[in-house]
């Protein structure tokens, strides 16, 4: 998913990302211009995939 994706979509995911992984916090959830990276990262952490499996993860909900 590429920036411009996340970008516009984010706030439609944020809920079923949350759905998925309860533990997730708003926090680990902010998104923000030019820190796409730091989002990618924290859902790497918190749900033991890699950067590629959420990608392709976010694309699928």
């Amino acid at each position: 998913m590429d920036k411009l994706e996340l970008k516009g979509a984010w706030n439609e995911l944020k809920g079923k990302v949350k759905q998925a992984y309860a533990d997730l916090t708003d926090d680990d959830l902010k998104y923000e211009d030019g820190k796409e990276d730091e989002l990618y990262g924290k859902l790497q952490q918190k749900t033991g995939k890699t950067r590629e499996q959420v990608a392709d993860w976010l694309k699928s909900l």
